[in-house]
């Protein structure tokens, strides 16, 4: 029954890198924008990257530059590609489905959320 999967965590150095990918079992995948979250203990989910339908990205600040989110629609996959990983990006990563852009900023759909991978970071 489960139908959003996250795959791609797990322990690396800092500066090292890594590719979260959240499949979607729906066959509604491409008409739904997407975005990766994260959650570290004792603190609040927050987003991490979004994607519209049509390509278009949002980032938290701390990650622009060293993060990229992307999709594939015929693979019915969205990828978090992290490069330049810090010992504070630790944290499980979530993916959501079915948000949406409101200028230019994602709201997630708080119903459909992955189960989530860990990340982390530690020399």
């Amino acid at each position: 029954q489960v139908q959003l999967v996250e795959s791609g965590g797990g322990l690396v150095q800092p500066g090292g890198s890594l590719r979260l990918s959240c499949v979607d079992s729906r066959t509604i995948f491409s008409s739904n924008a997407m975005g990766w979250y994260r959650q570290a203990p004792g603190k609040q989910r927050e987003l991490v990257a979004a994607i519209s339908t049509g390509g278009g990205t949002n980032y938290l600040s701390s990650v622009k530059g060293r993060f990229t989110i992307s999709r594939d629609n015929a693979k019915n996959t969205v990828y978090l590609h992290m490069n330049g990983l810090k010992p504070e990006d630790t944290a499980v990563y979530y993916c959501n489905a079915g948000g949406r852009f409101y200028r230019g900023a994602y709201y997630a759909n708080n119903d459909y959320w992955g189960q989530g991978t860990q990340v982390t970071v530690s020399s």
